[in-house]
């Protein structure tokens, strides 16, 4: 479908957040469905908080949580956000008031929209021969131990006909069926009892084992991840601990928010759909299905977008208001900045991190990581916190953490074993996604940063100096070429070693920001390969396809609720 031309807008300042309206005003709610080509929505919300328990709170505490945490965070001006496209008078609404007010569906490198609409194994995939070994009643027992309801902390199965190949298939029936669990075999008593419990600590984390793999199969299974408010790597985290995997073991195009019902693509290392499908009966707020085998794992970045339905509460402005905005993102799109998500919601923001990461200074980044800060978090960090301020020691830390895979306990855990002059490797336990993530974010706050000026020195229109790209090369306009040339045709750099710079005097501004932050623009290779920065580019208006919304009005509790329904594709 042909694109319309923008409409001509004149550039707005990005406004604050107006007070809370009366209660007696009539409250309204806007719903947004589409897609964003480039992967982010409109305006990207504050994301969630520390990976929640297996029990997780209901959705008045998690909200009550979550704008506690977001007092000590950061607010949109920090992180370079500064303008709008437009200077219509615009509304304002809640945004995720709860989490399923924002479903994202990801679009995959073939355009697809991903769904999870297939619990079903593979035709041909093997199903596994030991499912009979086991007796409805010991299944009923070990399925209670792996969910944590059995009191003894084990169950022991006698085996009667006393083989060793009726042992081994004791053995598989149960890792197969009950991924978690561990076994062992007992003697007690003249008779031999094999021992099921829970795989923790250092067991969980150790190599996979090696299972027979057809060398006809893809080494990679694919499956559709279904999550409800957890962030990406909390997921990967659960799934490696029931699956007693290294996180690094799963590859995904991209992370997506917590506060949120996420559907995306999610591949694994030789791990059978059997083993994956098995999860779904022990796990909250995650779903696993669409299996399929291939030779290759997921890159970060390869997916064409994201597919949007959000909804947004308690509308304070008019129809015509509405109208009006939604018209002009229909028209002429949003500023692609980067969301709030990118920078953390505590008080010391991921950039910081990063910046630190790319000027080696190692002790900083365990300090920005580690070190106590305001605001609310979960107590066990909290306490983590306060004993690494106080003794330095990072066992003594690490012992305050019941859940050592979150990133304090990771480098905390490093630092235990490779000693504090050796930061770097100690780092390294971290995923090396949630490591990238770090300089990334720096990146981030660049490009945004760098972005607003630019809109603020030459509006909404191609000029001399400008960055488009051929291709994958980035060509630099001339005054001749930029008449021909849309503000949607216009990218600009993320920093690295391998793009150029607008030539104009906005593009000198990256030299001094970076100078400012003790980074030298001329050499973004570091000493470490990983954090070395090679750039990309990145449009800085970004128009959606077929938007459309509804704006709807509900008679609650005797009081008048607008309810907009927008969609968005």
């Amino acid at each position: 479908m042909a694109e319309s031309e923008p409409v001509p807008v004149q550039v707005g300042e990005k406004r604050g957040c107006p007070e809370n309206e009366d209660n007696d005003t009539p409250a309204k709610k806007l719903r947004k469905e589409g897609d964003n080509k480039n992967g982010g929505p409109p305006h990207q919300d504050e994301e969630g908080e520390e990976e929640e328990l297996e029990g997780e709170a209901s959705e008045g505490e998690d909200g009550e949580t979550f704008a506690n945490m977001m007092k000590h965070g950061l607010t949109e001006l920090d992180v370079g956000i500064l303008k709008f496209v437009s200077d219509h008078e615009g509304f304002s609404g809640i945004l995720k008031e709860r989490y399923s007010d924002f479903v994202v569906h990801e679009i995959n490198k073939q355009g697809k929209t991903v769904h999870l609409d297939d619990l079903s194994i593979p035709a041909g995939a093997e199903q596994p021969k030991e499912s009979d070994v086991l007796t409805e009643e010991q299944k009923t027992q070990l399925g209670e131990l792996q969910l944590f309801k059995n009191k003894e902390g084990n169950v022991s199965i006698e085996v009667m006909d006393d083989t060793k190949e009726k042992r081994t298939l004791v053995h598989k029936a149960i890792k197969t069926q009950f991924p978690g669990l561990e076994t062992k075999t007992e003697e007690k008593e003249g008779s031999k009892f094999i021992v099921a419990y829970h795989a923790a600590g250092k067991k969980a984390l150790a190599a996979p084992r090696k299972h027979f793999w057809p060398k006809n199969r893809g080494s990679f299974c694919h499956f559709v991840l279904y999550k409800e408010n957890k962030d990406t790597m909390d997921a990967i985290n659960v799934l490696s601990k029931f699956l007693r995997l290294r996180p690094n073991m799963f590859s995904y195009m991209g992370t997506k928010d917590k506060r949120a019902i996420t559907v995306q693509e999610i591949a694994v290392l030789k791990i059978t759909a059997e083993r994956l499908a098995h999860l779904n009966k022990c796990l909250m707020n995650l779903k696993l299905g669409n299996f399929s085998y291939k030779n290759h794992p997921l890159k970060l970045g390869e997916l064409q977008g994201n597919h949007f339905t959000v909804v947004i509460r308690n509308i304070s402005g008019t129809n015509e208001q509405v109208h009006q905005a939604m018209t002009s993102l229909k028209q002429t799109g949003f500023i692609n900045y980067y969301g709030m998500q990118r920078f953390g919601t505590t008080a010391v923001p991921t950039q910081q991190v990063g910046r630190a990461i790319l000027r080696n200074d190692w002790n900083e980044v365990v300090d920005l990581i580690l070190k106590p800060r305001p605001g609310a978090e979960k107590e066990f960090l909290v306490r983590c916190r306060e004993e690494w301020a106080k003794t330095q020691n990072p066992e003594a830390a690490l012992k305050k953490l019941p859940n050592k895979r979150c990133v304090e306990g990771q480098l905390l855990r490093g630092l235990s074993m490779y000693g504090k002059k050796n930061i770097v490797t100690a780092f390294g336990l971290i995923p090396r996604n949630n490591r990238l993530m770090y300089i990334h974010s720096y990146q981030s706050v660049v490009w945004n940063t760098m972005v607003s000026r630019r809109i603020e020195a030459f509006g909404l229109k191609a000029v001399e100096g400008d960055l488009v790209l051929k291709g994958t090369t980035a060509h630099v306009l001339s005054a001749e070429e930029a008449e021909c040339h849309t503000i949607h045709d216009i990218v600009m750099p993320l920093p690295g070693f391998d793009v150029i710079y607008p030539t104009h005097h906005v593009g000198k501004g990256y030299r001094e920001l970076l100078s400012a932050d003790g980074l030298d623009i001329d050499n973004m290779r570091h000493k470490v390969k990983d954090y070395s920065l090679a750039g990309a580019y990145r449009r800085i208006i970004i128009r959606p396809s077929d938007v459309s919304w509804l704006v709807m009005l509900q008679h609650i509790a005797s009081s008048i609720s607008f309810n907009s329904i927008l969609d968005w594709f």
